[in-house]
């Protein structure tokens, strides 16, 4: 009995005739590599594919979409270098024929609400690392916390980051960011592609923000989008019964749950809400429509449409305890949100709302909604921001 697994090995080896020198012979295949230069090569092997290419937006603006065409090696690897790329994290895929399919050898894929991403990031040169660039500075930490949602009925999570030192500041309490990821991803994605959790880390190492809890939820607790057209009716009407019934879960469920559960300041000077895309329009709503509970928005190439009736709450409110201290909207210029976000400044500006609104380079991409979240953290909780 003790001698059927060796015999088993044996005739299975037999079998697949892989002699043993030959296996130790073969070259270990990685990808993406990223060299101190700042170029990259990536390699798959598709020994049957007749054509592979880079499927990505922001590293076809970067060096040209003629350059991510990969060639093909008599060993059935295909691979290219390119750059070099400046300092960064992108979205980076195969086209296999026309198939967009992740990096099977990459160690940076994630699953999100279409199928799987994956990216590659390019380190900042020496002594000079990115802001959203892991540094051996004092860290927070990121908390998975599963609740049971009153609203919905299921169960849902939100992702928790704690600054530095919050584990043995047991008398401290901290103001709360809410922030909220676009249609494509959920609760994972602020901290795992946004990195959140790293800007936040690395500006209070500078001193440049406040010590916060940020609080990351699932922005689809009606389950998903449809499938179609996004201006179809199908999804306008997703969207707007979406917002609802976000509304009433981080209200009703999540802003409960972090208040019960961490050492958190609960007056509304105290808390923010931000978001991008889907996460954007669903901050402007949930804050504009609350003024009691939140005195900082902010939207990052947010949805901003279907916004005419918190709009009008807030044209209405004219006491100084309702004031936001800080309403901020920013796109990218080659960003297709671009004409609801020029029509909704036009709409404060008709209505006499202050805010800031802010036009950048760039697209619909993470590198813009992470500098996006450099840029507000150091302002938000400060006594410097008007009334």
């Amino acid at each position: 009995m003790l001698a059927r697994p060796s015999i088993t090995f044996a005739l299975l080896s037999a079998a697949l005739a892989v002699p043993t020198a030959a296996v130790a012979q073969q070259p270990t295949l990685k990808s993406p590599v990223v060299h101190d230069d700042g170029r990259v090569t990536v390699s798959l092997k598709a020994p049957r594919a007749t054509s592979v290419g880079i499927a990505s937006g922001e590293l076809a603006a970067i060096v040209g979409a003629d350059k991510l065409n990969l060639e093909k090696g008599d060993d059935g690897v295909w691979s290219t270098t390119i750059g070099p790329i400046p300092p960064g994290i992108y979205d980076f895929a195969f086209n296999v024929d026309g198939v967009r399919v992740t990096d099977p050898l990459s160690p940076t894929v994630m699953g999100n609400r279409t199928g799987s991403r994956g990216y590659l990031e390019v380190p900042g040169p020496a002594g000079a690392p990115r802001v959203d660039e892991w540094r051996d500075v004092p860290h927070g930490a990121v908390t998975r916390h599963w609740y049971q949602s009153q609203t919905t009925g299921t169960r849902r999570s939100v992702h928790v980051y704690t600054p530095p030192g919050y584990a043995t500041a047991a008398d401290v309490k901290y103001p709360v960011l809410y922030l909220l990821h676009g249609s494509g991803d959920d609760d994972r994605h602020w901290s795992a592609l946004g990195q959140a959790n790293v800007i936040a880390d690395n500006l209070q190492a500078e001193k440049k923000a406040v010590p916060l809890i940020i609080v990351m939820p699932e922005g689809h607790p009606a389950g998903g989008p449809k499938d179609g057209p996004r201006e179809s009716p199908e999804r306008r009407a997703y969207a707007k019964q979406n917002r609802d019934l976000f509304e009433r879960d981080l209200l009703d469920d999540v802003v409960p749950l972090i208040e019960a559960n961490y050492r958190v300041r609960t007056d509304r000077a105290s808390r923010a809400v931000a978001g991008l895309s889907m996460g954007g329009g669903l901050s402007l709503q949930v804050g504009l429509n609350h003024l009691d509970k939140f005195a900082w928005i902010a939207s990052f190439s947010g949805a901003a449409d279907g916004l005419d009736e918190p709009l009008a709450k807030l044209a209405a409110v004219r006491s100084d305890d309702s004031k936001l201290k800080l309403f901020w909207i920013a796109v990218g210029k080659d960003d297709f949100l671009v004409p609801q976000n020029r029509a909704f400044d036009a709409k404060l500006q008709e209505l006499g709302i202050a805010h800031e609104y802010h036009e950048t380079e760039g697209a619909h991409t993470w590198s813009v909604w992470r500098r996006y979240l450099a840029e507000i953290l150091p302002r938000l909780f400060t006594a410097g921001e008007s009334e």
